[in-house]
Parts: structure tokens; C-alpha cells; sequence
């Protein structure tokens, strides 16, 4: 069975039918753990002839599909299933309107893999239970049927009910300042005025609070950590507006935080008038802010401007990281710049030389996804060879000067549009038609060739040359044949908590430290008692590889409390990696799958090959049966 043309994980044809508005009627049910109410369909008919509609669908509860201007029931028929959902097809009436609207009754299921829900002893607060949701990227489609494509955007409004003592909130304006109360319940209202596509509705309910960190932002958490939250984040208004110098006006409105519980995904997820992000950002320095920069560039690149489906994900994320390096050159100097691309460039080599294969196909900056769950393909690749392509074409160009006003036109000619590498190739050479040096880039061998880029830009190094320095001292000393150790402490007092990182980044890449290296240099830095969880992750890392038995309770205890997939994978990985101690990989996993989000519990599980391990279990079983009879 076919799916669209124009997206390889989606079956909506947008070149038939097109959203144009949705509307979301929800009732939040914590006991059931569900969603249940209407979504209704703001449509227009592209092609007049057009007799059925296509949606995506995943594990939805269809009550009934109705015309809302007749309310006529139609037909309907869910098919075509996926590893990554299904196809709802239904039937239009004779003589149905260019524009019509589809109301949708239904619920969500337990199979719901956008929402994660959480038991009040799961919270800080113990006392309510809480509620959220990630989308991207194919995963709308299990919180409501849409054309779950991110070719296709429409604003949203939305009507929410949920137990009193319960904060809702959405990627969305609030209409009201305080809730309406209908009967036990609070109702809460939201309008997203600005078109975005599927994978941007974003919801979340709990006990939280809220404190004003800006003219136009706010942070919302658990009341816990309001008052860290204010701290690390205390510099958005600065990095808003150093975007908007970069990028244009900023048109969603407000920028707010919301920090969720631990088991959320990702560092941070760019849900438009209200990020998403995970409490291991806080480290009480504002070390680990740069995340609020990224999810702020995503206000121009990847939500204004957007990939039309996930084979062109660098046009979000490569873009984004190259923004968000952009202000953080502005706030804090060049160096700093070239030193955070210093940083992104190991976790790309790791990546590609470690976790894919240089030859890995999903090592191109433009993958074919045909067939594959976008999810699979997931890595550091679109956001680091995507970025650094861009520092490439800024330097062919000319520079900053020339390539940033460049940028701005982009933003601005295809604002609200969803578009593909070519479209963007096309209007790069449009725009510097004039420039001799555009015909030296090798395109081809930047999209469509797997493996690192063909290129590393001369990254400015000086904050980088003490920390490759000091690592390579620790790679030198042979506690065997010096027995004296070289260091006191106080190398890494100077440093700033990046350099900590990159100089950990660098053991991680070279041969692993013998065990006494490891257990000295703990009892010098204490590295396994900072605050800042890039840090506490990467020594995990280097005990493992070093067959630290203490690290095993360390790395067991990250990946219980955190579910940033960051983190939680590669731990994972080296663990299973360590053959003696696979087992305790496997069992963790099992203990805590259930508290984990549907992605990283997919994820995890395919690194610890769980499948191919439950289908050896079956094979010797089956040998073992045949062998009694």
C-alpha cells in the first residue's frame, strides 16, 4: 500500500486534501490514562475530484467520523499497518465543499506512544499525577488522526478539561489567564495562531507552577525547582533577542519553559510559545543554557521554516545548531563559537566512526527513509554535518557578512512553508549567483556521501588546547612505570565546565585509561559528585571503558533516573558492550522500560538487541523441544 508521494512515513496526500485549521476538544483522563473527546479537521480540497481523505493514524480509539456541517457519519476504514502507524481513509459524501471540516470522536490507548504518564510518586511533588507529550517525530498520529506529515501545516485551537489542582499546558497562547471551572474540572483554552505542523502540538498537565523570567517568557516546573530553573535560565530575553538580530522578528508571541520530570527524551523539545526541557539542564552555572539557545533558533529553523519530511531533518537541525552557535559567538565571544562546534564535532565522530559505520547509509545528510521509522535514524548526524556544511558555504561565500543577511532572506522567503534540500540548494545558488567560489562545493559529497564531513572547518582552538593537552598527559602516564602520580587536582580548576567535557570527550576517544588512572583521577576531580549531568556522563563513560566495577552502580543509577537518550543509550551501549556485565544492561532495561517513553524504550531496546535476543531464546527453545520429542 502506498504512501505519499511527497513523505515516505506518512500516507496523508496533502496534494489532494490540505489541513488548514485543527481543533482539539479534550477531556485528560489519569485513571484510564487517556485523551478523550473530538478533534475536528479544518480541510480544503486541492484536487476538486477528491473523494476520500487520507489520514495517520496509530493505535486511536475511532468512535465516529461525521461531516460537521451536515453531521452525517462517514464511512471509514483503518488499514495499511506500519511499525509506525496506520492509514485512515474516509469516504467524502457527493457534492462535499472545497472546505469542510471532519469531527473525529475517538480516544487515545494504551499504545499511545506521544504521551508519557506519570503517577503522582513519580513527580517531585508526590502529590498529583502528571502528563505529557512528544510528538516528533512521527508520533502525533497516536494523539490524534491528522496528516501527520511535516509538509503539511495549519494553526490549532484547543479546549482542555482535567481534576482540579491541574496546570495545562500546550504549544500554544493561553486564551484566558486563569482556568474556567465546569463543574469538578477546570477548563483550559489555547489558540496557535501561526501555522505549524503536526509534530509541534504539544501538550502537558500537572502540578505546576510558574515564575516570570522575561518580558514575554516564563519558566514552569514543579515548585521544586522554580528557583534553579529562574537561575540557569535567567538569560533567555538576551539569547531572544540576539536571535531576533540574527533572524528577524520573533512572531510566536511568548517563549516559555517548561522544565518536565526526568524520564522526558530529549535535551529539549522546540514545542513553538513553550519548550520543553529536561531537568538535567540544570547544573547551577548556566553551563548547560546553550539548549535554550538551540530550542530558540527552532523559532526560525525547523518551526518557521521546516523540512518537508524527515529524509531533509538537517534543514531543522543543522541549520539550528548553527544558530544557536551563531548566539552563542554574539553573547560570549568567537572562541566560544568554534569551541561548541569543537564539542559537537566529537559527539559526530563518535557517532559516525562508533555507533553507525562510516559506510552506514544513515550517515548521509540526506538518508532515504523509505520503509524506515524516522526514529531508527535519529543521531547527531543532521545536526553536526548539517551545521558544519553551513560553516563550509558561510566561508566559501565569503564569511558572516555575507551569509548571514543571506540566512535572514531565507527565513523570510520561505517562512510558514515546508521545504526540501533541493529547494534550499536552488535558492542558495539563486542568491549568490554572482559568487565564483559556490562552484568548488562538492554537493553531492555533502548530502549523499555517508561518513564524516569532507570537510573540518579550522575551528578557532584556544579553548580547546588545554583540555586536549591535559588528556593527553592522563593517555601518557603509566602508573606501572611511574609510580608517582603527575597531577594534584588542580589542572581543571581554571576550566570552564565545557573544557571538562572536551577534555572527557578526548579520553573517551583514545584508548581507554588503566583502571588506576581512572580511580586517581576521581580521588583528584570528583567528577562523579558534579552538578552538571554532560560531566557526570561522560566519567560513567570512561569507567566503563576502563572495567570499573564502581562505575557500574553509577551508570545503572543515570539511566533509573534520567531518560535524556543522550544519556541513557550510549550508557546502555557500553554496558552491554562490557560482555561480563551485559546482564545487568538487560536487566536494568527491564525493570524500568515501563517508566520510560515510548521512543527511548524503542530505542534502548534495538542498542541491547532485544529483539534478536528474544529470537534466539525462541530458536533454542524450539531446538530444546525438537531435541525431546
Amino acid at each position: 500500500m502506498a504512501l505519499s508521494p511527497g513523505d515516505p512515513n506518512s500516507y496523508a496526500r496533502a496534494d489532494q486534501v490540505k489541513t488548514t485549521h485543527i481543533n482539539l476538544d479534550w477531556d485528560i483522563n489519569f485513571e484510564d490514562k487517556k485523551l478523550t473527546g473530538t478533534c475536528t479537521l479544518f480541510m480544503e480540497k486541492v484536487d476538486a475530484a477528491v473523494t476520500q481523505v487520507l489520514l495517520d493514524s496509530k493505535s486511536l480509539d475511532i468512535s465516529s467520523i461525521k461531516l460537521e456541517s451536515t453531521g452525517e457519519e462517514l464511512k471509514y476504514k483503518i488499514d495499511g499497518d506500519t511499525g509506525y502507524g496506520s492509514r485512515l481513509e474516509i469516504q467524502l459524501p457527493s457534492g462535499c465543499d472545497k472546505h469542510f471540516k471532519l469531527l473525529v470522536k475517538y480516544s487515545t490507548t494504551s499504545e499511545c506512544s506521544a504521551v508519557q504518564w506519570l503517577s503522582p510518586e513519580q513527580t517531585a511533588s508526590g502529590s498529583h499525577p502528571y502528563m505529557f507529550s512528544q510528538c516528533e517525530a512521527i508520533h502525533a498520529r497516536s494523539m490524534l488522526p491528522c496528516q501527520d506529515t511535516p509538509s503539511v501545516k495549519s494553526t490549532y485551537s484547543a479546549s482542555v478539561t482535567a481534576p482540579k489542582g491541574i496546570t495545562v499546558l500546550m504549544s500554544a497562547l493561553r486564551k484566558h489567564d486563569a482556568p474556567e471551572q465546569v463543574g469538578e474540572k477546570l477548563k483550559y483554552c489555547f489558540e496557535q495562531k501561526v501555522p505549524i505542523q503536526s509534530y509541534l502540538i504539544a501538550i502537558a498537565a500537572g502540578n505546576i507552577k510558574s515564575r516570570r523570567i522575561g518580558p514575554r517568557s516564563h519558566v514552569w516546573s514543579e515548585e521544586m525547582f522554580l528557583d534553579e530553573a529562574e537561575s540557569d535560565f535567567s538569560e533567555t530575553e538576551q539569547m531572544l533577542k540576539t536571535a531576533e538580530e540574527l533572524s528577524g522578528p520573533y512572531v510566536w508571541g511568548e517563549y516559555d519553559i517548561l522544565l518536565l520530570p526526568p524520564s522526558f527524551p530529549f535535551g529539549g523539545m522546540e514545542n513553538p510559545c513553550l519548550t520543553f526541557a529536561t531537568p538535567t539542564l540544570l547544573s547551577g552555572d548556566k553551563s548547560n543554557a546553550d539548549v535554550i539557545a538551540h530550542e530558540i533558533a527552532h523559532s526560525w529553523t525547523g518551526n518557521l521554516v521546516t523540512n518537508s519530511n524527515f529524509e531533509h531533518f538537517w534543514l531543522n537541525e543543522g541549520f539550528t545548531v548553527f544558530m544557536e552557535q551563531k548566539i552563542k559567538g554574539r553573547l560570549n565571544g568567537e572562541p566560544a563559537r568554534h569551541f561548541s562546534a569543537i564539542l559537537r564535532w566529537s559527539d559526530l565522530d563518535e557517532t559516525v566512526n562508533k555507533e553507525f559505520g562510516a559506510d552506514h547509509p544513515f550517515t548521509k545528510l540526506v538518508p532515504d527513509l523509505k520503509g524506515i521509522d524516522p526514529d531508527d535514524a535519529f543521531s547527531s548526524v543532521p545536526y553536526v554535518k548539517g551545521s558544519t556544511f553551513l560553516w563550509v558555504l558561510e566561508k566559501t561565500v565569503g564569511g558572516a557578512e555575507q551569509f548571514e543577511p543571506f540566512l535572514r532572506s531565507y527565513y523570510n522567503k520561505f517562512k510558514y512553508q515546508s521545504i526540501n534540500t533541493q529547494q534550499f540548494k536552488d535558492y542558495f545558488l539563486e542568491y549568490f549567483a554572482s559568487c565564483e567560489t559556490v562552484k568548488e562545493i562538492d554537493w553531492d559529497a555533502w548530502l549523499h556521501t555517508a561518513g564524516m564531513p569532507p570537510v573540518k572547518p579550522d575551528f578557532d582552538k584556544s579553548l580547546a588546547v588545554a583540555c586536549h593537552d591535559l588528556a593527553a598527559r592522563w593517555q601518557a602516564w603509566d602508573p606501572v612505570a611511574v609510580t608517582e602520580c603527575p597531577f594534584t587536582g588542580d589542572e581543571i580548576k581554571e576550566f570552564l565546565p565545557g573544557q571538562t567535557q572536551e577534555f572527557l570527550n578526548t579520553l573517551l576517544s583514545g584508548t581507554p585509561l588503566s583502571l588506576v588512572a581512572v580511580e586517581k583521577m576521581e580521588e583528584l576531580y570528583k567528577f562523579a559528585a558534579s552538578s552538571n549531568k554532560e560531566i557526570v556522563f561522560r566519567w560513567i563513560r570512561i569507567g566503563l571503558a576502563a572495567r570499573r566495577e564502581s562505575s557500574i552502580p553509577e551508570a545503572v543509577k543515570m539511566v533509573t533516573e534520567v531518560g535524556r537518550m543522550k544519556y541513557v543509550r550510549p550508557i546502555y551501549r557500553d554496558l552491554y558492550a562490557w560482555q561480563e556485565k551485559r546482564q545487568v544492561a538487560l536487566d536494568t532495561y527491564a525493570a524500568n522500560k515501563n517508566k520510560m517513553m515510548a521512543v527511548s524504550r524503542e530505542m534502548v531496546a534495538k542498542d541491547l538487541h532485544i529483539e534478536d535476543i528474544q529470537i534466539l531464546v525462541l530458536l533454542n527453545l524450539d531446538q530444546l523441544w525438537c531435541g525431546a520429542k
